[in-house]
């Protein structure tokens, strides 16, 4: 790619990019938690629960269908344009989702924000592949994932409190005074960037193939993760659709002159490894998010609000984690021994915690910690490998690839996991002795507190007792199934990373 001016690489202008793409990063990830707490009164206010879920769901899948798309439109036009669109898209999305009078107009707005804020996420990532050494790339990208870590608890507290106190809207209607201020600020700031001089061409049928394809596939999966069947024809039928799209997609990609996805990068061993460590990360970490206040709530009654703080060793260990992984990787040129590292320690912590009640909160907490670390070791490394593994014209598809493995494996581990917890639930108490079944056909894992509630006495101490099981039992499965991520960390080679004098060219 060649460009109009070279990208700065003075410590300064690094350091005035860093912030608009962290703030960008933060909005994006922000929205995937805030509104979580905000379900209840936006239900109470519409009258309409049959939509609901697609108010979280909606952001999620245009989020990661839209990652992919601006990666190759990034490669095509420019990042600074892609990033600006994005962040202008989301903002006002933003305003609508605030002002939105209905469940329809909501989930509508939810997802055009989500194809705003994949551009965010997406291209923030691309650009330091332009301005930054691949050796030193790792420290940048801990600082990432740490706006991840703090966006996951600042998103709970944050929605709770102006639910609470002010209306569910000012969850929404609080992008807009942020995301001006990122514009602005990645206006100012994105001004050197890399400005490609090749005329684009457009791969329009690859686009809309691949759209079907995974928007149908997430739609399936989060249809299961609902409390579906997968036998249930909606189902079968969207999994069916996304089959034959993506098997259409990679036969188009490999025969277009210039591809929305290469398929010769799936032909890069160690990118592929690097995109599989990142899947069944990012299958652990946001699977975790989700069941371990479930599990926290309904062992020891404990309030939302407990159950948001009970997370908080697991996101301060990301941080930890993904800042000592930076630096590691910065000072030896290596990035395996970060991901190998990373890849051991999540089964050993995930089983810890299957063995530690929850109201064991120091044990419990440790185990968290341990997690949230293995995560951090992993999310920046994966990246920076990925990167490191193809030449510079395709940074930006392949960092929008690792996203798009990590938005995936964050979406088939939230279902897998919760479909396998109501399997588990229904086989062991879910039908008590002389009651009603404390969960019907299609219910989410949700309804299990309100089944609770429900039962009182000794009946409620047994219950308890079985879920603690119950959970153990589930969070063992999911130390097993990292053991995927690390045998693709073990087979990974151990490549050098390109030096600080190198720009990656």
């Amino acid at each position: 790619m060649t460009s109009l001016n070279q990208p700065p690489q003075s410590k300064p202008a690094i350091r005035s990019i860093l912030v608009a793409l962290m703030l960008a990063i933060f909005l994006g990830a922000l929205d995937q938690t805030i509104v979580a707490v905000s379900i209840p009164a936006i239900s109470a206010q519409f009258k309409d629960v049959s939509q609901l879920a697609w108010v979280i769901s909606g952001y999620m899948v245009a989020m990661t269908v839209a990652v992919p798309i601006y990666g190759k439109l990034g490669d095509l036009y420019g990042r600074r344009r892609l990033m600006l669109f994005g962040m202008g898209v989301f903002t006002l999305a933003s305003l609508f989702c605030g002002l939105a009078q209905n469940m329809e107009q909501l989930v509508l707005a939810r997802i055009i924000q989500g194809i705003g804020a994949g551009g965010m996420i997406s291209v923030s990532q691309a650009i330091i592949g332009d301005i930054v050494p691949p050796r030193e790339r790792g420290r940048y990208q801990g600082y990432f994932s740490s706006m991840y870590a703090v966006a996951s608890v600042a998103g709970p507290v944050l929605g709770g409190y102006m639910t609470e106190y002010l209306s569910w809207r000012w969850v929404f209607l609080i992008n807009l005074p942020l995301g001006l201020v990122a514009w602005l600020t990645a206006y100012r700031t994105l001004i050197g960037l890399p400005v490609p001089q090749r005329k684009p061409i457009i791969d329009y049928v690859g686009t809309v193939l691949m759209i079907v394809g995974l928007t149908s596939l997430l739609l399936g999966i989060t249809f299961i993760g609902q409390g579906h069947s997968w036998r249930d024809d909606q189902v079968l039928s969207l999994l069916a659709a996304a089959l034959v799209a993506l098997v259409l997609f990679v036969w188009h990609e490999r025969r277009t002159l210039e591809p929305l996805l290469p398929m010769h990068l799936f032909a890069n061993r160690n990118a592929v490894l690097c995109w599989c460590t990142i899947f069944f990360t990012s299958f652990q970490a946001i699977s975790l998010i989700v069941l371990l206040p479930l599990r926290y709530q309904s062992i020891t009654g404990a309030g939302a609000d407990s159950a948001a703080l009970h997370l908080l060793p697991l996101a301060m260990g990301l941080p930890i984690g993904a800042y000592f992984a930076g630096r590691m990787t910065s000072v030896t040129g290596y990035y395996k021994p970060m991901i190998l590292s990373g890849a051991i320690l999540m089964p050993c912590a995930i089983a810890g915690m299957a063995f530690s009640p929850p109201n064991a909160e120091l044990l419990s907490g440790v185990f968290m910690l341990l997690s949230g670390i293995a995560s951090g070791l992993q999310f920046p490394t994966s990246l920076v490998g990925a990167q490191n593994s193809v030449q510079q014209s395709d940074i930006g598809v392949a960092t929008s690839t690792t996203n798009l493995f990590r938005s995936l494996g964050g979406a088939v581990g939230v279902a897998l996991m919760s479909a396998l917890l109501l399997a588990l639930l229904h086989e062991s108490l879910l039908t008590p002795a002389g009651g009603q079944p404390l969960l019907g056909e299609g219910s989410s894992g949700n309804a299990l507190l309100d089944g609770l509630n429900a039962v009182q006495g000794p009946a409620l101490e047994l219950l308890r007792g079985e879920l603690l099981m119950t959970f153990r039992h589930l969070l063992l499965v999911s130390a097993a199934i990292s053991l995927l991520g690390l045998i693709a960390a073990l087979v990974m080679p151990n490549q050098v990373l390109r030096g600080r004098g190198d720009k990656a060219q």
